[in-house]
């Protein structure tokens, strides 16, 4: 039986790096983890954990609408405040924002097809990670 401890990075292809490094950098705010551009690689943080999303270039990866998986869901304090916000910048929502059993979640997706779900505890604080003030 394999005994898995965590999460060490999830993996996206794109496209196109600039493209995907202004979606994921400026549009939803993503830090820089490192950056081997002239490989073809970008990694990003995704809050104080130490698993990233990492993107990689493959230049024959067509645009395409969101998959239907896998989908990458990422926590934040309110799922509809980020969804305005997002729609606020024109992204396109895959999906209005939705109830779940822990709060809301609403999903996008990029260029490639790649969906990130940004979801909340607001029904089960208890839950949830503790942001930093």
């Amino acid at each position: 039986m394999v005994r898995v401890l965590g999460v060490d990075n999830v993996l996206f292809a794109v496209g196109d790096l600039d493209a995907a490094r202004r979606f994921y950098g400026e549009v939803l705010g993503l830090p820089v983890k490192f950056d081997f551009t002239e490989h073809g690689i970008v990694g990003f943080g995704l809050g104080d954990e130490e698993p990233g999303l990492v993107l990689r270039q493959d230049p024959d990866l067509a645009s395409e609408p969101p998959r239907a998986t896998p989908r990458v869901w990422l926590e934040v304090p309110d799922a509809r405040k980020a969804a305005e916000e997002l729609e606020a910048v024109d992204v396109t929502l895959a999906a209005r924002p939705f109830e779940v059993q822990t709060g809301w979640t609403v999903e996008i997706a990029d260029d490639w097809g790649n969906v990130l779900g940004l979801t909340d505890y607001t029904k089960a604080p208890d839950r949830a990670r503790r942001p930093e003030a």
